[in-house]
C-alpha cells in the first residue's frame, strides 16, 4: 500500500511548514478523502466520527485557499458549542500561522462589543455558534459578501441542540457562489434535507466508524454492584493505570463536583468542567489541561467536544453516558494523533440498558475487566504517588510548539494615531536581519496594536523598535501578555 504524506498535496510552503511543526505527518482516512476534493472546490457531505482528524481535513484546504489581502471574512465555520468554536479557531490559526491567517470565534456569554471590535480587523476565517453568528449578521457587524467557504461542523449535534433553523437562516444570507462542506457523525433525515436544499451536487464521503473506534482505543468495562462503590474503584483504578493524563466523565454536574471533591482531598492534580461554571473559567480549565497544569479532568459531556489534546492516555466513564453517541464523543478524546488510548467504563445494573444500546451502536461488545485487586493497588502505590507529585509533561501541545519561535509585541498606539498594518510592515522589515516574512498577524485596535514576530526574531525587533519611530511617532513597545 502506498503511503500518502501531506507533502503529496499541492500545498504552499507556509502551510507545509506549519503541518511539520504540528507533527501532522501522514493524513488520516478522512483527510485523504476530503483534502484533494476540497482543494478542487467541491461541495462535500462527510460522515465521520469525532477524533478522525476532520478539523484539519477542512482547515488545511481553507488555509491554503484563503487570499491574505482580502479584509472581509472568506470562510465561515459553524459549530454547535462555544468550546468547539474556540478549538476550531485555534486549529485554523495554527495551520495558517505562516500565511498570517486571522481567525475569530463568535459565541455567546462573551461581550458582543469585543467580538465587534475583532471583526473590524482584517479577518479571514470566522468560527462560531449559530445564535451568535446570526446576531452579528442581523446587527451588520459580520460582512458575508466575500464568504467563499461554509463549513457546518457536527451537523447532527446542531440538530439535537435545536440550531438547524438558525443554520438555515444563515445559509439563506450567504452568497450563492460558495463551497459548502457538511461534517456529521450521523446523517439524520433533517441534515440530509438541509444538504440537498443548499448544496450543489455534493459528493458523499463516509468514513467507517468501527475501524477508528477499535484500532486506536482499547475499550473495557468494569461492572459495579452499587453506585457508592464507584469512588473507591476510581481511586484504585487510577493507581493501577497511573495515566499521564486522564478525563473522567460523569453524567451530571453534581457527580462531577462529588468526584472532584474526593480526588482533590486525596491530593490528585485535578480540575473540573461543567456547564454551571462561567464561560471564562471553562476556557481557563481547558487551557490549563492542554498546558499540563493538572493531570485529571473531571467533566460532564460539555467537554467531550472541544478538547483536542493529542496525548490523553485514559478516559474513564464514571457513569455510562445516557446518549449512545455520547460514548463515541467521550472515548474519542483518547487514541488521537496515532496514539493508542484506553477507555474504561463503570456500569451498575441500573445502567445495563444504556450500555447494551451503546454496544449495538458501536458494533461490538465492550470487553469486561476485573476491578483491581488490593495486591496490585498496593504494588502500584509508590509509582502512582511519585507521578502524582510531579507536573504533567506535555509532549504534544500543538499551539505551544508552533508558537515557540513567535513573540507577540504590544505597541502603544493604533487607529487613534492613524497607524496601519502597512506602516508596521514597512518599518519592521527595514530592521537589519528582519524581512516581511518574519512578520505575522497584525491586530490594530483603537489605542493599541499587536504584532506577531516569527522565526525567533522577536528580541531583535523589540530592541530595534525601542529606538525607531513609526510614521514619525515614537511608540512604547513591550512583549504582550498572552
Amino acid at each position: 500500500m502506498i503511503e500518502i504524506s501531506f507533502q503529496d498535496y499541492n500545498l504552499s510552503d507556509e502551510v507545509k511548514r506549519a503541518l511539520a511543526l504540528l507533527k501532522y505527518e501522514a493524513p488520516t482516512e478522512v483527510q485523504i478523502e476530503v483534502i484533494p476534493r476540497a482543494l478542487e472546490n467541491q461541495d462535500l457531505v462527510v460522515k465521520s466520527q469525532t477524533g478522525s482528524g476532520k478539523t484539519a481535513s477542512f482547515g488545511i484546504p481553507i488555509c491554503e485557499m484563503i487570499h491574505w489581502d482580502e479584509k472581509k471574512p472568506q470562510a465561515l465555520i459553524l459549530t454547535p458549542t462555544r468550546e468547539l468554536a474556540v478549538q476550531v479557531r485555534d486549529d485554523i490559526t495554527n495551520i495558517g500561522r505562516f500565511k498570517r491567517i486571522k481567525a475569530t470565534a463568535l459565541y455567546g456569554k462573551e461581550p458582543f462589543s469585543i467580538q465587534k471590535e475583532e471583526l473590524k480587523q482584517k479577518t479571514h476565517v470566522v468560527t462560531g455558534t449559530p445564535g451568535r453568528v446570526m446576531d452579528h449578521i442581523e446587527r451588520g457587524t459580520l460582512d458575508l459578501d466575500q464568504i467563499k467557504y461554509l463549513i457546518i461542523d457536527e451537523a447532527d449535534e446542531m440538530l439535537n441542540m435545536g440550531f438547524i433553523e438558525e443554520v438555515e437562516k444563515i445559509l439563506r444570507k450567504l452568497p450563492l457562489d460558495r463551497v459548502t462542506m457538511v461534517f456529521s457523525a450521523t446523517m439524520p433525515k433533517d441534515v440530509e434535507n438541509l444538504c440537498h436544499r443548499y448544496m450543489q451536487d455534493p459528493i458523499d464521503i463516509e468514513i467507517a466508524s468501527a475501524k477508528m473506534t477499535t484500532d486506536t482505543i482499547e475499550h473495557f468495562l468494569i461492572e459495579v454492584e452499587e453506585e457508592e462503590h464507584k469512588i473507591p474503584l476510581l481511586k484504585n483504578l487510577t493507581v493501577i493505570e497511573n495515566p499521564d493524563s486522564c478525563i473522567i466523565f460523569c453524567k451530571t454536574k453534581e457527580h462531577v463536583e462529588t468526584v472532584f471533591a474526593e480526588l482533590e482531598e486525596a491530593n490528585y492534580s485535578c480540575e473540573r468542567l461543567h456547564g454551571r461554571l462561567l464561560q471564562e473559567d471553562r476556557f481557563a480549565v481547558i487551557d490549563g489541561f492542554k498546558m499540563g497544569n493538572f493531570r485529571y479532568l473531571i467533566a460532564t459531556d460539555v467537554a467531550a467536544r472541544g478538547i483536542d489534546i493529542d496525548n490523553v492516555s485514559l478516559v474513564i466513564n464514571f457513569d455510562v453516558p445516557l446518549e449512545k453517541k455520547g460514548y463515541v464523543h467521550r472515548t474519542g478524546r483518547t487514541g488521537r494523533a496515532g496514539n493508542i488510548g484506553r477507555a474504561i467504563t463503570f456500569a451498575t445494573p441500573r445502567e445495563e440498558k444504556h450500555l447494551r444500546a451503546i454496544e449495538r451502536y458501536i458494533g461490538f461488545e465492550i470487553t469486561k475487566m476485573n476491578a483491581p485487586s488490593h495486591q496490585k493497588v498496593a504494588a502500584g502505590k509508590a509509582a502512582f504517588e511519585e507521578k502524582l507529585s510531579g507536573r504533567r509533561v506535555v509532549h504534544n501541545n500543538k499551539t505551544a510548539r508552533i508558537n515557540k519561535d513567535i513573540m507577540k509585541l504590544h505597541f502603544s498606539a493604533g487607529k487613534n494615531k492613524k497607524i496601519r498594518a502597512v506602516d508596521f510592515v514597512g518599518t519592521i522589515a527595514k530592521i537589519p536581519g528582519v524581512s516581511s516574512d518574519d512578520i505575522g498577524i497584525i491586530t490594530i485596535q483603537d489605542t493599541l496594536s499587536y504584532v506577531d514576530i516569527l522565526n525567533g526574531k522577536g528580541s531583535v525587533v523589540l530592541q530595534a523598535m525601542e529606538n525607531t519611530t513609526i510614521k514619525g511617532k515614537k511608540l512604547k513597545v513591550s512583549v504582550a501578555i498572552k
